[in-house]
Formats: C-alpha cells, structure tokens, sequence
C-alpha cells in the first residue's frame, strides 16, 4: 500500500507526463525528450527533464517545486513566457555541452507552492512548446 507521499508524486508525475520516482528523499517525476535526436562527441545522448518536490508543509501542502528542463534553442521563449506568467521563478538558462548537436538549453525552474498546482503550471507550460 503507497503512503500519502508516494501517492502524491505519482499525480504529480501524471501530470506533467513523466515517470515517478524518489531520489534524496524527494519526489521526482522524469521525462523523457525522445523525439530529440540530440549527440554529443557525436554519440547518441538521451535527453530528459525533470522536476521534482520536497519539504512539505503539512498545514498548507506547500513544498519547494523545482524543475530542470531540456529545451530547443526556439522552446525557450514559449515555455519561459508561460512560466512566468504563472508565477514561477525562472532560476537560470544555461547550456551544459560543448559538443551537443542539437543545442541544448536547460531552464531551471523554481516555486514553493502545493505539488499539484506546480504540476499543472508547468503541463501548461510544457503544452506552449
């Protein structure tokens, strides 16, 4: 039988698409960008975001919300706009590889809100790219 938290981070995965699990004692949810053929050195890499929550307030149902996202140099602009709009912190966009083809920017996210509610926010968001 899954506790409260388990059962919590599963809708939370549902959500946004991704698959759940519990890494440091966070819930994470994970998805997976397999419709980019992204290399790097020229070898095949698979790309993935990932989001997740920790810390929660037991009598407001906040938690730290944080998000690390794989975009497309043209994703950007969509998804960070939609973030945005809706209150979230966009803590920092940034590329990770020298030799990646195609670029990669990764969009970190941030927000202490209940789980559910971030979850949806960034489907929203996920939806404008």
């Amino acid at each position: 039988m899954m506790n409260n938290e388990e059962t919590l981070c599963r809708k939370f995965a549902k959500i946004i698409g991704g698959q759940s699990g519990f890494a440091g004692g966070k819930c994470v949810a994970t998805i997976s960008r397999d419709e980019i053929n992204a290399t790097i050195l020229g070898k095949r890499f698979g790309v993935t975001s990932s989001f997740s929550f920790e810390s929660i307030n037991n009598s407001n149902g906040e938690a730290l919300c944080l998000g690390r996202v794989a975009l497309l140099q043209n994703e950007v602009e969509p998804f960070i706009t939609v973030i945005r709009d809706q209150g979230i912190i966009v803590s920092s966009i940034h590329n990770e590889w020298l030799f990646d083809n195609p670029r990669l920017i990764y969009v970190n996210i941030e927000a202490v809100e209940e789980p559910l509610t971030f979850a949806k926010k960034v489907k929203k968001a996920l939806k404008a790219i």
